[in-house]
């Protein structure tokens, strides 16, 4: 199939264009929001084509994959008046749990017979009040990176993007108490300025914006992997580093406590005991390379790219039928 979708996310993007079809992906000169074209730090494929939207008008085009309210009217402007749903078959893809009046959020999507929306966690679809709209769950699939722990540096990876911004979701506030049990090295884009925003050291927080294929090396250096998020959908990073062999020191918040099972870290909502946690795996080493097994083997069952792919067939295969 030739399928449209925008490159908004482009974790979840790597995982999805490994499948059969051939993907169009909108570009603009600027390379805006609404344009970005192919991933400069993700290795996609060549059956990712970067298409200009004066040429969307007479593409052929089997499905849209939506991401974002306003791409509804974006697509059928672009695809010179063909409706999403109407006159081209199209799936809804809601990456995040909902903001709000949780959890009465009202998803823009609701009451729609045109559309599927498709979750990435049975949280998210949940949470969401999506009327009578058809819903399916997809859950994340991974593109393995092979068991590359070692954990010879004595700190915790954490994985973020923009934790000043926001703050208490991403569990920003918690950084403090938890970097007295481990020091943290935080991943992610505009982390500059973190330590200094909650008044740390670099030898308590330090900060790097890493492309794909650095950031997971440097993680698997790590000791641990911490997850400090409150509310969220399930982080990609997370399911990283659980297929990396990290072990994993985690808020039980969201999809999390689906996600990482027993014997494969420690999940709480008490900060103080994801500090135990912590400051045990870095004085156990061999504790952790154990537990970060078992996380691996575990995220590797449930979030395969076989399955994820095998899911997508199903429901993209029901949508456009």
């Amino acid at each position: 199939m030739d399928i449209l979708l925008w490159h908004v996310h482009g974790s979840w993007t790597t995982a999805f264009v490994q499948g059969p079809h051939r993907y169009l992906v909108p570009v603009t000169p600027e390379r805006c929001p609404d344009g970005l074209g192919r991933a400069r730090t993700f290795a996609w494929p060549d059956s990712v084509r970067e298409v200009p939207p004066e040429e969307l008008r007479d593409a052929p085009v089997d499905l849209v994959v939506l991401q974002r309210p306003h791409e509804l009217e974006l697509a059928q402007r672009w695809l010179g008046g063909r409706r999403p749903g109407r006159d081209v078959p199209a799936v809804y893809l809601e990456h995040n749990a909902p903001d709000g009046d949780v959890p009465e959020t009202r998803h823009p999507c609701a009451d729609r017979s045109d559309l599927t929306l498709v979750h990435v966690t049975h949280f998210n679809r949940l949470f969401w009040d999506c009327g009578t709209t058809r819903t399916e769950v997809v859950e994340h699939g991974i593109v393995d990176p092979g068991h590359r722990y070692t954990g010879t540096v004595e700190r915790a990876a954490v994985v973020v993007n923009e934790p000043v911004r926001r703050g208490r979701y991403t569990g920003t506030d918690l950084l403090p108490v938890l970097s007295e049990a481990a020091p943290l090295d935080v991943f992610g884009m505009r982390t500059e300025g973190l330590a200094a925003h909650l008044g740390l050291g670099e030898d308590r927080v330090r900060t790097a914006d890493l492309p794909q294929r650095e950031l997971h090396g440097a993680m698997a250096e790590r000791r641990l992997y911490l997850h400090p998020v409150r509310w969220t959908s399930l982080g990609l990073s997370l399911l990283e580093a659980m297929h990396l062999g990290m072990p994993v020191v985690a808020l039980a918040t969201t999809e999390a406590v689906e996600a990482v099972p027993a014997g494969a870290g420690t999940l709480s909502t008490r900060p103080e005991v994801l500090a135990r946690a912590a400051r045990r795996y870095l004085h156990e080493p061999e504790a952790a390379a154990q537990d970060g097994a078992r996380a691996r083997q575990a995220a590797l069952e449930r979030y395969g790219l076989k399955r994820f792919l095998a899911d997508w067939e199903r429901v993209m295969t029901e949508v456009c039928s």
